[in-house]
């Protein structure tokens, strides 16, 4: 998508040479234009796919995921990071590392939410060793629901997430690939 590529060589920050911080467009500050015009093509790419409900986990996914659905004409649902007072006891929960975090974190979606036989399409913002977007999958296949595809902002494609999934004979598509980050150059694919 050539707009989200300018804006992340306009905007993106090479923090070092696995990290890109693109925290004024996407995952701290959101560009809604950016946003809904990514949910566009998401909604594009993936409409042949009838999905039942778009699945990201919280927080930067949930803007990306709820454009897309909205798009789409169908419910967003996210994996919560932490169990509120009002969260429902029966869960789907996975333990994931996050890349970016350097910790390990439970995500959860209250059982209800996903049903067998739902076609789910999982949308997220950043895949770099592909952990959060396992972690969904993993959920959704507790659920006895049907993947039809992942959808991802940026792809870090010199880390194996993308890979690794699409391993598995899953559909992944990417917004935009970066190839490279080394000497604080932004290389896309």
């Amino acid at each position: 998508m050539e707009l989200l590529k300018q804006r992340i060589l306009e905007v993106g920050v090479v923090a070092s040479d696995q990290v890109l911080k693109l925290d004024v467009i996407l995952n701290h500050q959101v560009d809604p234009v950016l946003i809904m015009e990514m949910g566009k093509e998401f909604a594009r790419l993936f409409r042949e796919t009838k999905p039942d409900k778009v699945l990201t986990v919280e927080s930067s996914g949930i803007p990306i995921a709820y454009t897309t659905a909205l798009q789409l004409g169908v419910p967003m649902v996210f994996a919560r990071r932490k169990k509120t007072l009002t969260m429902d006891q029966d869960t789907y929960s996975e333990r994931v590392p996050s890349f970016t975090k350097g910790i390990v974190t439970d995500i959860m979606v209250s059982s209800h939410l996903l049903q067998k036989g739902e076609r789910i399409l999982l949308i997220d913002d950043f895949i770099a060793n592909g952990d959060a977007a396992r972690g969904l999958i993993r959920i959704v296949e507790k659920a006895e629901a049907e993947l039809v595809g992942v959808g991802i902002v940026v792809e870090k494609s010199f880390q194996n997430g993308g890979k690794s999934i699409r391993e598995r004979g899953i559909r992944v598509e990417s917004l935009a690939r970066i190839a490279s980050l080394a000497n604080g150059q932004i290389t896309f694919d």
